[in-house]
């Protein structure tokens, strides 16, 4: 269903200049596809959409460019590569220590991660939490943090 409903998506933004999510809504209503907005800042998230400037002048969504989408997700891997000062989870939710200054860039690249457990974050100065769906995907992510965490 997800990967349908994104494919939808990338169809329509090939078609036409979708400027906001209520648009993107209203489009894949017409295509027969019932979503919510907030599926649809999820699913814009992982396609990694972004707005430019069309011929017209107005903002739509186009996809980004590859190049572009890979130095990103590079440099927020070593970011919290390099801010991360260790981590830990209770029940649901995962509370990453950071270096001054730098959880709101280490919820960044959490978040970038696109993992659809993962229903929020909150950056601090030095602390990022991030809320999961259950205890067992905050697990999980704590596993994969201390994967990408290698020191």
């Amino acid at each position: 269903m997800k990967t349908s409903r994104q494919s939808v998506i990338l169809d329509i933004i090939a078609q036409e200049n979708i400027e906001t999510q209520g648009q993107m809504l209203q489009a894949l209503k017409e295509r027969g596809v019932n979503s919510t907005q907030a599926t649809v800042s999820r699913d814009i998230k992982e396609l990694r959409l972004v707005k430019e400037i069309g011929p017209d002048g107005r903002y739509r969504y186009a996809q980004a460019d590859q190049d572009e989408t890979s130095e990103a997700s590079r440099r927020l891997e070593e970011i919290f590569r390099e801010g991360c000062i260790g981590f830990d989870h209770a029940l649901h939710t995962v509370v990453v220590k950071t270096l001054p200054g730098l959880a709101p860039a280490v919820c960044s690249s959490i978040d970038a991660m696109g993992d659809d457990s993962i229903l929020g974050s909150v950056a601090g100065d030095d602390t990022a939490i991030i809320v999961l769906r259950n205890a067992a995907s905050a697990e999980r992510l704590c596993a994969q943090l201390r994967r990408a965490y290698k020191r």
